[in-house]
């Protein structure tokens, strides 16, 4: 079974940085891309960034030039580096990977249970 555990948030006032790290573990063959989304109370989840294992990024308009995704395929790890951290940005944020689990399997999406970012002063 796949599990995906996140790690890094915390509380942070308006202006200051947070890493996030998520590592994946158990059964897997490949994986094809990992990213990160974030769901803020009452909100729907959206996608913040993603990486495929080709190295291809994509971010949300509104954090790009301050939000850095980047990964560790061989560790089943990728990050997000979140700077000039605003008010908006507080969510649960959520790990996702897109994977197989053998050869022969389909991709499929797994998620972590994610992890508070707070940002306030």
């Amino acid at each position: 079974q796949v599990q995906l555990v996140e790690s890094g948030g915390g509380l942070v006032q308006p202006g200051g940085s947070l890493r996030l790290s998520c590592a994946a573990s158990g059964i897997i063959f490949s994986i094809n891309a990992m990213g990160w989304y974030r769901q803020a109370p009452g909100k729907q989840r959206e996608m913040v960034a993603t990486i495929t294992s080709g190295g291809s990024t994509n971010y949300a308009d509104s954090v790009k030039g301050r939000f850095t995704i980047s990964s560790d395929f061989a560790k089943n790890t990728v990050y997000l580096h979140m700077s000039s951290l605003k008010p908006g940005d507080a969510a649960v944020y959520y790990c996702n990977a897109d994977l197989r689990t053998y050869y022969y399997s389909p991709q499929r999406n797994y998620w972590g249970q994610g992890t508070q970012v707070t940002v306030s002063s």
